[in-house]
């Protein structure tokens, strides 16, 4: 499991995630957090979110270790960086430590600020991330979701993706996935889960990874 290490407190897990309004980003921070306690851990959650409900960027900082006192992760901290949408990988990567891990869904949200300031939207996301990033993974998430049914567990996906590298038991991530979406969407955010364990990288790959690429 990635850690960062804690002066006092020994290892600790931070982990970030980004995104924009409606995409599930603090729900899926609830689970982490949920399953990251259930499995004995000291968890600190803070989150981030203006317009939320309009499309604007949602952050949310998770961590985890034996104790916790603080629940913000300072710039280049975070061992891993979840990111909803493909800017918002950039906006947040500072707050990467060099050598971690991006986990970025392939899906362009372009934000107010592009459309009113007519600046450019990056195209070379992997590129830019992979110069801090140990790993980066680049995955179709939403298109995934979409084909499970229901694009709205792309959040859930990733946190499949996302639980390949932290030491967590899977019945405990499961039974916190249970508890934490609607009733009538538990199956298909579980199949999502699943579909995102499947998507296990070597670690010790620094390129870009695609399912089946």
């Amino acid at each position: 499991m990635h850690t960062s290490k804690d002066d006092k407190n020994g290892s600790v897990v931070n982990v970030l995630m980004s995104g924009v309004g409606g995409q599930g980003v603090l729900i899926a921070s609830d689970i982490l957090s949920e399953v990251a306690m259930n499995c004995g851990y000291d968890v600190k959650k803070s989150e981030v979110h203006g317009m939320a409900q309009r499309g604007g960027s949602v952050v949310s900082h998770v961590r985890f270790g034996k104790k916790i006192y603080a629940p913000l992760i300072r710039k280049n901290g975070a061992d891993f960086l979840l990111a909803f949408e493909k800017l918002e990988a950039l906006r947040y990567l500072d707050y990467l430590k060099d050598g971690g891990v991006v986990i970025i869904n392939d899906l362009k949200i372009t934000p107010m600020t592009v459309h009113f300031e007519g600046s450019d939207y990056p195209e070379n996301v992997v590129q830019l991330s992979q110069r801090k990033a140990g790993k980066v993974i680049f995955i179709a998430a939403y298109d995934m979701a979409k084909k499970l049914g229901n694009y709205r567990i792309m959040n859930v996906l990733m946190l499949g993706i996302l639980s390949n590298f932290l030491d967590l038991e899977t019945e405990v991530w499961l039974d916190c996935i249970r508890a934490k979406v609607p009733t009538k969407t538990v199956e298909s955010n579980i199949r999502a889960f699943d579909e995102g364990r499947k998507c296990n990288p070597s670690k010790n790959d620094k390129s870009e990874f695609k399912p089946g690429g």
